[in-house]
């Protein structure tokens, strides 16, 4: 079986997330068999983790395998690989993971929005803004909306990446939504963006916003949240693996970001900033 071929190589792991309890270890084999299993969707699923949270599973073949798994019928092996895209995925992947900001089951979308913390792409920013919008009863199905609170503020959280003004206007928006969460994402993601703090007070930031030229003058870098814990009772006798924390991090594709800078080191888009003294810059994730 080719899938083999990559599991006794090592590859680059930029950290996985402890996502689910997967029972006893698999072999590299094993894990490879079950996520290409054509008769069971759990056993793709787990096989597709299995493989992501693998100190070997960023090898190109078991990439190829994501990108196939993206698009199964079951939406657990599609948030499945999606996640393995966020360990192992490259900027070139951003399409396939903005896809499924769209996926008609929430888990995916989920999944989507944090990957999309991990990796950079000027392509998700309308996406994303689109899944930070708070649906109303009555509200027109064409229009962009996410009635998952989880999802909106994964997503507000992915948006602290780009230095746009139609970022800020969204996030501003985002600070009225019903859920405490997503109002703290959409606050995270300003205070990254701007270097201002003015809390949840959406009309205090609007102010803010329409009084400057130079709304990215105190830009910080974004780091993606990880995946932290501290030790449980076993992982402190010998020979015990440690928890799978992970180091904090810029999105993969993101150019640096120089405190001080009009924005960032990316190139502008085509849409012209309201400022000609100022263009926008933005930045990226991993």
């Amino acid at each position: 079986m080719s899938l083999l071929s990559g599991c006794e190589s090592f590859a680059d792991n930029r950290g996985a997330t402890s996502i689910l309890e997967l029972g006893s270890p698999a072999s590299p084999e094993e894990a490879a068999r079950m996520a290409i299993d054509p008769f069971n969707a759990d056993e793709r699923a787990r096989g597709t983790l299995l493989l992501a949270n693998s100190f070997f599973g960023g090898e190109s073949i078991y990439l190829e395998l994501y990108e196939d798994n993206i698009d199964d019928w079951d939406a657990g092996v599609r948030a499945a690989a999606v996640r393995a895209l966020g360990i192992h995925g490259l900027p070139e992947h951003g399409p396939l993971i903005i896809e499924r900001l769209d996926d008609e089951d929430e888990r995916v979308r989920l999944e989507a929005s944090r990957t999309l913390q991990r990796i950079h792409s000027q392509d998700a920013i309308e996406p994303l803004l689109d899944r930070i919008v708070e649906p109303v009863i009555g509200m027109d199905d064409d229009l962009p909306g996410e009635s998952n609170p989880q999802v909106r503020a994964e997503a507000a959280h992915a948006l602290g990446q780009y230095a746009q003004p139609q970022v800020i206007e969204g996030l501003v928006r985002a600070l009225d939504d019903r859920q405490l969460a997503v109002n703290i994402a959409a606050r995270q993601s300003l205070r990254t963006l701007t270097g201002q703090d003015f809390g949840e007070d959406s009309a205090a930031w609007l102010d803010w916003y329409e009084s400057t030229d130079e709304p990215f003058r105190g830009r910080t870098a974004y780091v993606y949240p990880v995946f932290e814990r501290g030790r449980r009772l076993v992982e402190y006798l010998p020979l015990t693996p440690p928890p799978p924390n992970e180091a904090a991090s810029t999105p993969v594709g993101m150019p640096p970001v120089r405190r001080g800078e009009r924005g960032s080191a990316s190139p502008a888009p085509e849409a012209p900033a309201p400022a000609p003294a100022n263009p926008p810059g933005t930045s990226a994730k991993c």
